[in-house]
């Protein structure tokens, strides 16, 4: 009979250890697609994955838990299964659909990926967010998405565009491991990224975009006079 697949990943991630947990793994739609994430409670360890897991193979699962276990552990070790899940993770995009593409987004990838990027990356997800003013764009490799803050749906072209650039870059470097933790922002990334025509000009915009989002958001909830007299 073959050992509980958590601690089957701690054994052959920590082989001198002795293995004193008891393990919960659950499988649910709440998480996005191919996400998890795991938590120690006591002696117990719990693991939670997207349903999405529940059929892919279990050396690839196991390379997932061993990350997971590298975190609460604070270990810097690195497996062949670690190898093979961060391998997958880079593939994940190819397997999720396309389903969420906004129109402006859509222009706006397709403009910065025929003249700055060859054509070369292929459509992600594309949507807006929230009126974020700290994380104002980002890319998901679980689910192959771009995300904007909608602070930026009336900002010019350039803007958006930039926005764009730096997302679709995460997109085309993805990421590396090393020593336990994986890097999203490396030489070739910062080099690609500083190549976008005026950039400069563009970040001093982004945060005249900022400081007036933010000026409109106070004002919008500072409370009338009129309000407590009528």
């Amino acid at each position: 009979m073959r050992m509980d697949l958590i601690q089957e990943s701690y054994q052959r991630l920590f082989p001198l250890k002795e293995f004193g947990y008891q393990t919960k793994i659950e499988y649910n739609r709440r998480l996005s697609n191919f996400n998890a994430n795991i938590s120690l409670h006591k002696n117990i360890i719990t693991i939670k994955m997207n349903l999405l897991w529940k059929n892919i193979d279990e050396e690839i699962k196991i390379g997932l838990i061993q990350h997971l276990l590298c975190k609460i552990f604070k270990s810097k070790k690195t497996t062949t299964n670690i190898d093979i899940y961060t391998n997958f993770t880079k593939n994940i995009p190819l397997l999720t659909p396309k389903t969420n593409i906004d129109p402006l987004l859509e222009k706006s990838f397709c403009r910065v990926n025929l003249d700055l990027l060859g054509g070369t990356v292929e459509m992600p997800n594309l949507r807006w967010g929230r009126d974020s003013k700290r994380k104002l764009a980002c890319y998901n490799y679980h689910s192959d998405t771009i995300t904007v803050s909608t602070i930026f749906k009336e900002a010019q072209s350039e803007v958006l565009d930039f926005l764009m650039y730096h997302e679709m870059l995460h997109k085309h470097f993805q990421f590396t491991h090393n020593n336990g933790r994986h890097s999203y922002h490396n030489k070739d990334f910062r080099d690609a990224e500083k190549m976008y025509p005026n950039h400069q000009l563009i970040e001093k915009e982004i945060n005249s975009i900022i400081r007036k989002s933010r000026r409109i958001t106070r004002k919008e909830t500072t409370p009338k006079l009129w309000n407590f007299f009528h």
